[in-house]
């Protein structure tokens, strides 16, 4: 072993262990060098006593906006940095292409995340999932959920093929949550994890032990995590299984998430004909999915599912595509396809493409011209892009079974529409199936069926291709996982991933302690009524409870006219004092609109002050109805405040939620609903 090879180091307690050499990493172009693994062995007691006596409390002093602040920062800091990146990971054997779907796009799932937690939690500490729903008579008595963070540690354990965003992705919503993480990457490409790290921690923006990486095994971590602590993990199947029933998981009902690979399916609909522009979609799709990442991807397409009809043209269109790929090392100009992540990847696929092999046809594959460019390249990783044809997909189980996790993809026919789904599901769960149609009646007769074996649909047509991310593409916004063979778990699904690290708790009680654990305000809590005006005070001068219960106003018909006239809105209801008589309400009754209007009117504070803009309503509701001659009365209350920070492109400022009751003069609620402000701060 040269000297110069680079030893792996994991982060450990806040300092790099590692000096002595392990396990050599080489070269998936060449099978030159790159790195080893470390020998050194990790104490996973100090590990996680760090975790949890340094991380955890300075993670649990950050509330939820502030932690999605810190995200972005990071973001943008690694975002300036991935030309490092790119250089580190090119002996994986990625193409530019596919080692942007890892670095960029991991760095896009933590702006994502920070996106997400800006816009969708609160500057605390503790979610507030409700509404609250009154457990007694007299509404004295409320029940709600929480969700707080877990308090313990988050093991994400990584698979080789995207060491970057496979990191990240688990990272984000982990730490949104407020839980510090221990990140195991697969031994093959850990040196770019490691890289990533390194720059994560140059960085300085994350509590001390928020993130510690393992470089190779994990040793006797898993028996040691206690009840408060989650297990996420990505990889094959067979290890899911294997990890999932670790003694002390099961003992301690410690959380497992599971992400396994899976064979995904591509159904080309019945209604698609080769002169359709979806059936050029369908072929394109197969052979990016077959191609991309070296066809590395626990999402790429395994099973092509096509009607018996149209079998001979998409074989040879498929085979037509697949000739126009060039493979070899991806520094070379034209080189589409990269090599597999390492010679024991291309034992291992070559193994299993023997095996799906049996009793099907290669109908392109190594015998078709199959020559990787570059110097050096027969020392590598490269396989051949390899297409089966199956044509009796219930008769050959092992195309349902086994997956060569490469550039292996099965085409197989059907007849019918119900053969495709059956095909379909002989999967065991997938990770994401796609449907490619021009139909809306048949792609939903697809989808309502094969919904339930899948983690995602894509429904693909002319139509949504000039958007479409693709079959292999998971997005922060949506659940990434699967049922059955998929492994079950979930991730990514934008604030669901969040809630996976935060403990759920019923909470029951008063409103006012229901305000006092939640953070909102709760009808029926005690309020504070105050001489100054609540839309004249700053962001800072605010407190949860503050209260305006306004003069009142008595609506009368030449309200309704002139709302009718202003708005536009002649409906009967409002007008025909005959027609409404045999309506429940009997009577002309005003607009809802007019009712919001004429409360605004009520409680706002005309003069220029702390109150920026109104940008929004939720949760509005006419209860009542309110008839001419009835008197109404608005009760403002602040509801919840989101302390977003301070952008360098607006004045600081802060958002906060009012809760809104309009009564009539019988003390009936005749609209109720939230208004958004923004308020500006005292201090720069």
């Amino acid at each position: 072993m040269s000297i110069a090879t680079p030893i792996l180091q994991s982060l450990i307690a806040n300092r790099w262990i590692g000096s002595q050499p392990a396990s050599l990493l080489r070269s998936a172009i060449n099978g030159r060098a790159v790195a080893s693994t470390h020998a050194d062995a990790i104490d996973f007691g100090e590990s996680l006593a760090y975790a949890r006596g340094t991380a955890l409390p300075a993670l649990l002093q950050l509330d939820f906006q502030q932690r999605a602040s810190i995200l972005k920062t990071l973001a943008a800091y690694l975002l300036e940095r991935k030309e490092l990146l790119y250089s580190i990971s090119a002996p994986s054997g990625a193409t530019r292409a596919d080692s942007w779907i890892d670095i960029e796009g991991g760095i896009g799932t933590l702006f994502a995340y920070a996106g997400i937690g800006r816009r969708e939690l609160p500057s605390a500490k503790v979610l507030h999932e409700g509404p609250a729903v009154a457990l007694g008579k007299d509404g004295q008595f409320l029940g709600t959920h929480i969700l707080v963070p877990r308090q313990g540690v988050a093991v994400h354990i990584n698979a080789f093929n995207f060491p970057i965003w496979g990191m990240l992705e688990k990272f984000a919503p982990c730490f949104l949550a407020g839980m510090p993480a221990i990140i195991k990457p697969a031994s093959s490409t850990s040196y770019i994890a490691e890289a990533a790290m390194r720059l994560i921690q140059q960085s300085e923006l994350l509590p001390a032990g928020s993130l510690q990486l393992i470089i190779g095994s994990s040793g006797d971590l898993l028996d040691r995590l206690e009840e408060t602590d989650v297990v996420t993990f990505t990889g094959s199947a067979d290890t899911a299984a294997m990890l999932r029933v670790n003694a002390n998981l099961i003992r301690r009902s410690i959380p497992f998430n599971g992400e396994a690979d899976s064979l995904n399916c591509a159904i080309l609909a019945p209604d698609v004909t080769p002169d359709d522009p979806e059936f050029d979609l369908f072929v394109k799709e197969v052979a990016r999915e077959m191609t991309a990442k070296t066809g590395q991807k626990c999402t790429a397409i395994r099973r092509a599912i096509v009607p018996r009809q149209h079998l001979d043209a998409v074989a040879t269109a498929l085979r037509l595509r697949l000739a126009q790929v060039k493979v070899g090392d991806p520094a070379l100009e034209g080189v589409r396809m990269g090599a597999l992540a390492s010679r024991a990847q291309q034992h291992d696929v070559a193994e299993r493409s023997l095996l799906l092999s049996q009793g099907n046809e290669i109908i392109y594959g190594a015998g078709d011209g199959f020559a990787p460019l570059g110097e050096g390249v027969a020392e590598g990783a490269f396989f051949a892009p390899t297409l089966l044809l199956c044509r009796d997909g219930f008769a050959n189980e092992v195309v349902h079974e086994v997956e060569a996790f490469g550039p292996v993809s099965t085409l197989m026919p059907y007849d019918d529409p119900d053969q495709a789904l059956q095909l379909a599901a002989k999967g065991r769960g997938s990770l994401v199936g796609s449907v490619i149609t021009k139909t809306p009646a048949i792609a939903a007769r697809f989808v309502h069926h094969a919904a339930a074996f899948h983690g995602r649909m894509l429904v693909l047509d002319r139509d949504a291709a000039r958007e479409s991310t693709g079959h292999g593409s998971p997005l922060p916004q949506l659940k990434h996982g699967g049922p059955g063979r998929a492994g079950g778990g979930e991730e990514l699904g934008g604030i669901l991933a969040v809630k996976h690290y935060l403990q759920r708790c019923a909470v029951q009680g008063s409103p006012s302690m229901l305000t006092a654990i939640t953070g909102e305000y709760q009808r029926g809590a005690r309020v504070k009524e105050d001489p100054v005006h609540p839309f004249r005070k700053h962001f800072e001068e605010i407190e949860v409870g503050d209260s305006l219960l306004t003069h009142r106003r008595t609506v009368t018909e030449a309200d309704i006219v002139n709302f009718g006239g202003v708005s536009g809105d002649y409906f009967y209801m409002h007008f025909d004092a005959i027609a409404v008589k045999d309506t429940q309400f009997g009577q002309r009754i005003a607009h809802g609109y007019f009712v919001l209007s004429a409360a605004a009117g009520l409680f706002v504070s005309p003069a220029p002050g702390p109150v920026l803009a109104n940008y929004g309503l939720d949760q509005l509701r006419f209860v009542n109805p309110v008839a001419i001659g009835d008197t109404i009365q608005a009760r403002l209350t602040c509801k919840r405040k989101t302390d977003r920070g301070n952008r360098p492109d607006q004045p600081p400022q802060g958002v906060v939620a009012w809760d809104v009751q309009v009564l009539n003069q019988r003390g009936e609620i005749v609209a109720s609903y939230d208004i958004l402000t923004l308020v500006a701060k005292l201090k720069p």
